[in-house]
C-alpha cells in the first residue's frame, strides 16, 4: 500500500520500489520527483534555482495528503496492494490530472542498466483537453491532443517537452533523456527512455500570459532583443566568397532596400573544426567587416560543431576529451566530407577552448553574431546510448546538447562585454532562450506544405518558451527560382515572413540557366541565385514593398521583444493567447497574433486567393483599406498575390505602418 509523510516543505509518498516527493517550486507550481532507487537525485539540468516559498501548505495523515502552492495542489493517497498511490493535481480546485492505472505503480519503470530505467508517468486523458507545444517538427498540427511525438532532436525538429494545456496548466517534463509524449485520446503519458528519476513541474497561471512566465521562471527569459535583428536578414547558400558578400550587400543598398544582416554559411572557413576564414576566399575579413558597418548591415557567420582529425584542434580536444565520442568504436558520427565528431559543449573547458578560437579568428574583426547549424547535433545513425558527453551517456543526456551549444557563445560574448547577444540555432532545449538562442525549423523543403507548417511551428515554439524564432523564407530545398510555382510561393513565405519574430531570406536555390561558377572547383559550391530581383519582375516591386513594410514595424516588433525579455510572452501568438475565453480561438491553428494588435491570416495553399478568417470580440481594421469589421464572426476576405491579409485592433497606433 505505501506509506505517507510530511518532511518539511516536501510530501513523501514511498512503497516498495518506488518513492515519490511532492514539493512547491516557486509561485503557483509544484515539483514532482519518482524514482525506484534509494534517493531522489538533486539535479535540476537546466531549472533555475526557486524563488523563496512562504506559502505552501502541506497537510494529511500516512494514507491521504495534501500539498497546496497557490493556485495549484495536489493530493497523493496511498492506495491498496492492487492500485499502489493515485497522485491528482488541481488547478483552483479543479482536477486537471490523475494518475491512471495501468496494472503497475504511479510511475511504470523498467530496468535499463544501473540506476537508469525507461521511466513512464501516465494519466488519464481529459475530454475536450487541448494541448500546445512539445518544440516543432515538420507536422501539419499545432494542437497536439490526440498525437504523439518522439522526444529527440534532428534537422527540423527541436523536442522541447513542454505543454499548455486548454484547462489553464503548464506541464513540463524536466528530463533531457530521449524518450516520447503521447497525447491520446486514452491517456497523458511521457516517457524516458533511461533515466534514474521522473521529474516534472505542473503550474498554473489565471491565463496563458499568466502560465508562460511561470514557466520562465523555471527556465529563464530572453534576453534584450537587438533592433537590427528586427529588419530584414539576407542569406543564401552560400557566399563563397568575401567579394561575392559584399556585391549583393551592396546591391540592397544602391537599390534602397533597407538590410539589417547578411549571412556567411558553411565552407568558408580552412577546415571542419578549425572556426577561422579560409584567406583564398576571404582574404580581409576585418576589411570586410567595416564596409558592412559603414552600410549598417550587420555580419552573422555560421559555425559547426563538426571536426575531424585533419583539424588542427583535433589532437589537442580529442586528448582533453573535449569531443563527443562513443561508448565503443571510432570517433565518427557524421559523414560530411570525410567522418566527423563534434565538439561536447557539455563541457566547459570545450566551451572556453572553443570560444578562445571563435574569438581570435572571428570577434576580433568584430563580428558578433553567430549561426550556430548542427545544433541537434545531427548524428547518423541516431543512437544516443552509443554516445558519450561530459554529463553523461547520451541516453540519459542527449538533449541538452543545443542548451550548452547556445551558452559556449552567449557566456563567450558576455565575457567581452557585449550585451547584445543572438545566436541563429537549428535546435533548442528548454532554458535555450536565455541564452539568446534565435531558432530557425531547419532544412525543410520549399513546399506550400513546408509552409503551413511553418506557421504551426512558430506558434508551437512560442508556447515553449522560445519567443525568437524564424524560418528560411521560402523553405531550404529545391526551390525552383524560374518556375511560376515558386515564384508563387516566394511571395506567400515573404508575407509570412513579415509577421515571424525574425524575416529571414535563405535556401539552397536551384541553378538556373544563368548560373555562373564563380570559383570552379571549390567545395560546396554555392546554390541559386537567392536575392529579391532574382525571383521575376513581377515579384520583385511586391517583395520590396514587404520589407519596407518590414522595416516600418521596427518599433511595434521590438516593443513586443520587450515584452518577451519581460514576461516570456511570445510576439507570435496563438489566438486563445489574447482570447482565453473563446473557445473557438483553441481550435484556429493557421491564424494567429503578431503581438497584441496584428491579427495575421496567411494564405499557404498553391492558386488560393481567399480564405476564412475568425475575428474575436471587438472592432477590427483591416489593414489593407481601413475598413472597420465587427468581431465574433467568420469573414471570408481576398487577397491577390501582392496582397495579404491582416487586421488591427481599433485604437492601436500601429494602423499607420501599414
Amino acid at each position: 500500500m505505501g506509506t505517507i509523510r510530511i518532511e518539511e516543505k516536501r510530501l513523501i509518498f514511498e512503497r516498495k520500489d518506488e518513492l515519490t516527493v511532492l514539493e512547491p517550486y516557486g509561485a503557483h507550481c509544484i515539483r514532482c520527483r519518482s524514482t525506484k532507487n534509494a534517493s531522489i537525485l538533486d539535479e535540476n539540468w537546466t531549472v533555475l534555482p526557486a524563488a523563496s516559498q512562504d506559502e505552501c501548505i502541506i497537510e494529511g495523515d500516512e494514507k491521504t495528503a495534501w500539498i497546496r502552492n497557490g493556485r495549484m495542489s495536489a493530493c497523493i493517497q496511498a492506495g491498496n496492494p492492487w492500485y499502489g498511490g493515485i497522485l491528482t493535481f488541481y488547478r483552483d480546485g479543479k482536477q486537471i490530472l490523475k494518475t491512471k492505472f495501468e496494472g503497475d505503480y504511479t510511475n511504470r519503470n523498467v530496468h535499463i542498466e544501473g540506476d537508469h530505467y525507461q521511466i513512464r508517468v501516465i494519466f488519464e486523458a481529459n475530454e475536450g483537453e487541448h494541448f500546445y507545444g512539445m518544440g516543432q517538427e515538420q507536422e501539419d498540427i499545432f494542437d497536439r491532443k490526440g498525437s504523439t511525438c518522439q522526444i529527440i532532436h534532428y534537422n527540423t525538429k527541436s523536442a522541447l517537452p513542454v505543454l499548455y494545456s486548454s484547462l489553464g496548466y503548464g506541464f513540463f517534463w524536466n528530463n533531457p533523456a530521449p524518450g516520447r509524449c503521447e497525447l491520446t485520446k486514452n491517456h497523458t503519458m511521457f516517457v524516458a527512455d533511461s533515466a534514474y528519476q521522473a521529474d516534472y513541474f505542473v503550474y498554473a497561471g489565471d491565463t496563458p500570459a499568466e502560465t508562460m512566465k511561470l514557466y520562465c521562471d523555471l527556465t529563464g527569459y530572453a534576453p534584450k532583443f537587438p533592433r537590427w535583428a528586427a529588419g530584414f536578414w539576407q542569406c543564401r547558400l552560400r557566399y563563397e566568397s568575401q567579394e561575392d558578400l559584399l556585391e549583393v550587400a551592396r546591391e540592397y543598398r544602391r537599390r534602397g532596400i533597407p538590410i539589417d544582416a547578411i549571412v556567411i554559411d558553411f565552407f568558408h572557413w580552412t577546415e571542419q573544426g578549425e572556426w577561422k576564414f579560409d584567406p583564398k576566399y576571404w582574404p580581409d575579413p576585418a576589411a570586410m567587416c567595416r564596409e558592412l558597418e559603414e552600410m549598417g548591415i550587420q555580419l552573422v557567420v555560421s559555425i559547426w560543431p563538426t571536426i575531424n582529425p585533419a583539424s588542427e584542434n583535433y589532437q589537442e580536444m580529442s586528448e582533453a576529451n573535449m569531443l563527443v565520442r562513443t561508448e565503443n568504436g571510432q570517433y565518427g558520427v557524421f559523414d560530411f566530407y570525410g567522418q566527423q565528431t563534434f565538439i561536447d559543449p557539455m563541457n566547459p573547458e570545450t566551451r572556453k577552448f572553443v570560444w578562445s578560437r571563435v574569438k581570435e579568428n572571428y570577434y576580433r574583426y568584430g563580428i558578433k553574431n553567430f549561426w550556430l547549424d548542427e545544433a541537434e547535433p545531427e548524428v547518423h545513425p541516431q543512437q544516443p546510448w552509443h554516445l558519450k558527453y561530459y554529463l553523461g551517456n547520451g541516453a540519459q543526456t542527449a538533449q541538452l546538447y543545443p542548451f550548452y551549444y547556445s551558452k559556449l557563445f552567449y557566456d563567450g560574448l558576455k565575457s567581452e562585454g557585449e550585451e547584445e547577444i543572438i545566436s541563429l540555432t537549428r535546435a533548442a532545449y528548454p532554458g535555450s532562450q536565455r541564452f539568446g538562442a534565435l531558432v530557425w525549423n531547419g532544412d525543410i523543403p520549399s513546399t506550400f506544405q513546408n509552409l503551413k507548417m511553418s506557421i504551426k511551428s512558430g506558434l508551437s515554439m512560442g508556447m515553449c518558451g522560445i519567443p525568437w524564432w524564424n524560418s528560411d523564407i521560402g523553405g531550404f530545398m529545391n526551390g525552383d527560382i524560374e518556375s511560376d510555382s515558386f515564384r508563387e510561393l516566394i511571395v506567400r513565405w515573404f508575407q509570412f515572413g513579415v509577421f515571424c519574430p525574425v524575416m529571414r531570406l535563405h535556401g539552397s536555390r536551384n541553378r538556373p540557366s544563368w548560373h555562373k561558377d564563380r570559383h570552379p572547383g571549390i567545395i560546396e559550391p554555392s546554390a541559386g541565385d537567392n536575392v529579391i530581383w532574382c525571383f521575376g519582375e513581377r515579384n520583385y516591386p511586391i517583395l520590396k514593398d514587404l520589407i519596407y513594410l518590414r522595416e516600418r514595424l521596427k518599433d511595434y516588433t521590438c516593443r513586443y521583444m520587450e515584452e518577451a525579455h519581460k514576461t516570456g510572452a511570445p510576439i507570435m501568438r496563438p489566438m486563445f493567447w489574447e482570447f482565453p475565453e473563446d473557445a473557438v480561438c483553441y481550435e484556429l491553428e493557421d491564424q494567429y497574433f503578431y503581438g497584441a494588435d496584428i491579427l495575421f491570416a496567411p494564405i499557404y495553399e498553391e492558386g488560393v486567393t481567399e480564405r476564412r478568417v475568425y475575428l474575436p470580440e471587438g472592432t477590427w481594421i483591416f489593414t489593407r483599406d481601413k475598413t472597420r469589421v465587427n468581431g465574433g464572426q467568420w469573414i471570408t476576405c481576398q487577397a491577390g498575390l501582392s496582397e495579404f491579409i491582416a487586421f488591427v485592433r481599433d485604437g492601436s497606433d500601429v494602423i499607420d505602418c501599414f
